[in-house]
């Protein structure tokens, strides 16, 4: 068994070469990059990325972001790419091959075969003399020194840098296109993230009961119109305009300072500017206006009108916090 120290130090090497090896492809940013970004943005047909081994698990990622981000990808694996798999390729794709070395068999057959039809072939290579290199229309050099293996053989700085490169490409193709955040949305619908982007405080405020009250209510019928919405709050409204909110708090703050309390109405105790956020707004922002004064419970308005109520639960049942 290592000791604690030595654990740390492996760590610590592994991190260090793996960030120097990024570092390093900031050379590689170069005229075949620029290229690549316009021959993708201007192709009419996919990206089709593909590799063997651990380069094939590069891909897929790769793939994943590129159609995150808006631009159509599949993966095609380098070893089922001569059983069949070429069929996949159609006229207008650009291919990019990943390859540590450039030279596996698999690479070696396939490399020739993946230029047949003419598509533009793109190589993220290691070694700028192999058969892949030789092969592609444009490189994207992702040479590292050494692997973080103390072996120097499992894919570690290697695939690292693939990885990279990829985000590299997918950031550029996303910034000159002009992906905004409203199209990243479309791409993710579902889970915390997607909500996020497309949430909106209607959505949630409208599952909600609407607890309101006139002003000249009493404190009883305050008490009540709280207590059976179970939202701790109720909305003081005089035709359709919001005048103020009460809230749970304020009915336990009323009741520290006042013993007699058949002369209080709710105009006494509301507060008369409540924080408030408009039905269209995304959910996140009110969880924002929520975070920053410390609340549980949101006025919802539509223009000037009461709209209804959105609960800090409501987000935490949504998973946007």
């Amino acid at each position: 068994m290592k000791s604690k120290k030595s654990i740390i130090e492996a760590g610590i090497n592994t991190l260090a070469l793996e960030s120097e090896a990024i570092l390093g492809l900031i050379k590689s940013i170069n005229e075949d990059f620029v290229t690549a970004v316009t021959l993708i943005l201007q192709s009419r047909g996919r990206v089709v990325v593909t590799g063997i081994g651990k380069s094939a698990i590069i891909a897929q990622k790769i793939v994943a972001t590129f159609n995150s981000t808006g631009t159509p990808a599949v993966f095609m694996h380098a070893a089922d790419a001569v059983h069949g798999d070429l069929g996949m390729i159609q006229i207008d794709d650009i291919i990019i091959c990943i390859s540590k070395s450039g030279n596996t068999p698999e690479i070696k057959v396939l490399a020739p075969l993946l230029k047949q039809s003419g598509n533009t072939l793109i190589g993220m290579v290691g070694q700028l003399d192999s058969t892949l290199a030789q092969h592609a229309d444009l490189i994207l050099n992702t040479t590292v020194e050494k692997e973080a293996c103390p072996h120097n053989l499992a894919p570690t700085t290697s695939t690292t840098a693939q990885l990279a490169m990829g985000d590299a490409l997918a950031v550029a193709l996303l910034h000159t296109r002009d992906f905004k955040k409203d199209d990243f949305a479309k791409f993710h619908p579902g889970g915390s993230l997607g909500k996020k982007l497309y949430l909106k405080v209607c959505d949630l405020a409208v599952k909600n009961e609407k607890p309101q009250i006139a002003p000249g209510a009493p404190i009883k019928d305050v008490i009540i119109e709280i207590s059976q919405n179970r939202l701790g709050v109720v909305v003081v409204v005089e035709k359709d305009a919001v005048l103020g909110i009460i809230t749970d708090g304020d009915i336990r703050r009323m009741l520290e300072k006042h013993s007699n309390l058949a002369d209080i109405m709710a105009k006494d105790i509301m507060n008369s500017n409540p924080k408030k956020i408009d039905e269209s707004s995304l959910a996140i922002n009110a969880l924002e206006i929520i975070k920053q004064n410390n609340i549980t419970q949101l006025l919802v308005t539509k223009g000037d009108q009461y709209f209804g109520i959105i609960h800090l639960h409501d987000l935490l049942q949504e998973g946007i916090i």
